[in-house]
């Protein structure tokens, strides 16, 4: 229900899996960000890291979601089925 809403909206396959790479980017920019940013040490960064590197998963099961949704829609509306 909430993956055909995503694709009706417009989200593709695609755009969830380029949003995990992106957070896995993301996560390395705000470790490194952190560390040289503010005085409280390893630990500060590890976290800030860690919190937005557990987006990648939610992103590339949300892919994984639509790329399924996707093949279905298609195979169920092609001109030979």
């Amino acid at each position: 229900m909430i993956v055909k809403m995503l694709h009706e909206k417009g989200l593709k396959a695609e755009h969830a899996y380029t949003a995990a790479f992106a957070s896995i980017g993301l996560s390395v920019i705000s470790w490194c960000g952190s560390m040289k940013a503010e005085a409280a040490g390893t630990a500060r960064a590890d976290r800030w890291g860690i919190f937005v590197g557990e987006w990648a998963p939610t992103f590339f099961a949300l892919g994984l979601a639509l790329a399924n949704y996707e093949r279905d829609h298609d195979l169920l509306h092609s001109p030979t089925h």
